[in-house]
């Protein structure tokens, strides 16, 4: 009995032993077991990318020629466009032309009722004939008052001056005198009357719209019945534009471009009717007035002015002649123009992508952290500071000496975004007064002196190759 209740007993104490927890210091080997693991596995994946050799992407410099534009967009407008009306009043009777078709000048487009104004004619006809007459019976007292006159004078030259009496021969003076003024009275009436003949015949004239000039009808805005009220302004029937085949496209270039921009200019175009077509035009004008103050001239309220010169964009009308023979292009299209402000014949050309190479990875984590440091993200390329000479635009790229990148400093000039001119020093960049390098503070930071003395005596010619990429350093 004894002895069986000792085995239970040693049995109890081995299995509360046994679920008894682990010492603190096990748990925590394990834990930094698995910490180790993870750095490791980390220091693998991203620390041998740091050992790769870097390769980098290079492309040449060549010689060609440098096309510089300026896009501006605006819409296509007829060279002579003519807005028709009415100086009369009345109904229309009739309707010769439609939209699309073309006429000559004189050609009747549109004719108003002339009852009115035959009424009208006849009426001063008569009244002119009336004047006639009157006149004819002026010149018949005229001629009595005349006649008298003439014998009272034969009397009293006979009688010696006893008769007649001076007052009848007075009085045959003013009768006389007074037929003369009737005839010219009536004279002149006749003068008015054919002047009122003839203003009622012009209008009757009038009445009979016709074109101006050759050209194509645009717009029809009357129909035969429609009455025509032309009070303070002459009603607008019909809008004609001059021979299609000279159109002008008006567009508005923006106030960093416009001086760059000049008469005598080509350019060319597109629209989105023909997109896979280019149409040719030259620069005729361009104006000296922004879009600001023709808003402003053009506003009738403070208000309005306001509106017209908050938005802050400031752009200048240019007026571009186009060529357009085979009457594709119609007034009203939008059009995308690119005017060639600078053309440059066998330039030395260098890529953009080159000058905006650097290989110097910014702000990255220091060299030699640890494996910690291979897991942290860093940047691949950073802003680059633009460097100057004197009076000048200076450009960097890289080229690749043993192996390594290589600056080189040049004069850039023209530019048209894909490609830059690459200009020759006015003097040598170690000349007294233009050293590059060397406490005049165009140095970058982290730049040899001498390091940026090579970079200017380095020579950018066509068919040296400029690093342009690179793969296989710090990802960014």
């Amino acid at each position: 009995m004894d002895t069986e209740t000792t085995n239970s007993t040693d049995l109890s104490r081995t299995l509360r032993a046994g679920l008894a927890e682990p010492p603190a210091w096990q748990r925590y080997v394990k834990w930094a077991a698995i910490a180790l693991v993870i750095i490791a596995a980390a220091y693998y994946l991203f620390g041998r990318g740091d050992s790769k050799a870097v390769t980098y992407t290079t492309q040449e410099v060549v010689k060609g020629d440098l096309t510089v534009t300026v896009t501006a967009t605006g819409n296509l407008e007829p060279r002579n466009q003519v807005e028709i009306g009415s100086e009369l009043s009345g109904t229309v009777a009739k309707v010769n032309v439609d939209v699309n078709d073309e006429v000559k000048a004189g050609q009747v487009l549109a004719v108003l009722d002339t009852t009115r104004l035959k009424a009208q004619v006849l009426q001063q006809e008569s009244l002119l004939a009336s004047a006639e007459a009157r006149v004819l019976q002026a010149d018949a007292s005229a001629k009595e008052a005349r006649a008298n006159l003439a014998r009272l004078q034969k009397v009293r030259e006979l009688s010696g001056n006893k008769l007649p009496s001076q007052q009848d021969l007075d009085v045959a003076e003013a009768a006389v005198a007074r037929a003369d003024g009737e005839l010219a009275a009536a004279k002149a009436a006749v003068a008015q009357s054919r002047a009122s003949l003839e203003t009622v015949r012009t209008d009757l004239g009038k009445t009979e719209i016709r074109s101006p000039i050759n050209g194509v009808i645009l717009v029809r805005s009357v129909e035969p019945g429609q009455t025509v009220a032309a009070s303070l302004q002459a009603p607008v029937l019909f809008i004609m534009a001059e021979d299609l085949k000279k159109m002008e496209l008006h567009v508005s270039v923006d106030e960093a471009d416009v001086g760059a921009v000049a008469v005598g200019q080509e350019a060319s175009f597109t629209v989105d009717a023909y997109p896979n077509r280019r149409f040719q035009a030259h620069i005729t004008q361009v104006h000296f007035a922004s879009s600001n103050t023709k808003a402003s001239s053009s506003s009738s309220s403070s208000s309005g002015q306001a509106s017209a010169t908050s938005t802050g964009v400031v752009t200048y009308e240019t007026v571009l002649e186009v060529d357009n023979p085979e009457l594709l292009l119609r007034p009203g299209m939008t059009a995308t123009a690119e005017i060639v402000t600078t053309n440059i014949e066998d330039a030395v050309l260098v890529p953009n992508a080159a000058l905006r190479f650097s290989p110097e990875p910014v702000n990255a984590a220091p060299q030699g952290g640890g494996p910690l440091s291979a897991i942290m993200p860093r940047m691949r390329f950073g802003p680059r500071q633009q460097q100057k000479g004197t009076g000048r635009r200076m450009g960097r790229a890289y080229i690749l000496e043993q192996g390594k990148p290589a600056m080189v400093m040049f004069r850039a000039g023209a530019t048209d975004g894909r490609m830059t001119q690459v200009l020759p020093f006015e003097r040598p960049p170690n000349a007294e007064g233009n050293r590059p390098a060397g406490g005049n503070g165009n140095v970058p930071p982290g730049v040899d002196p001498e390091e940026m003395r090579k970079a200017f005596e380095r020579k950018l010619e066509p068919g040296t190759r400029v690093i342009t990429d690179a793969s296989g350093m710090p990802a960014s």
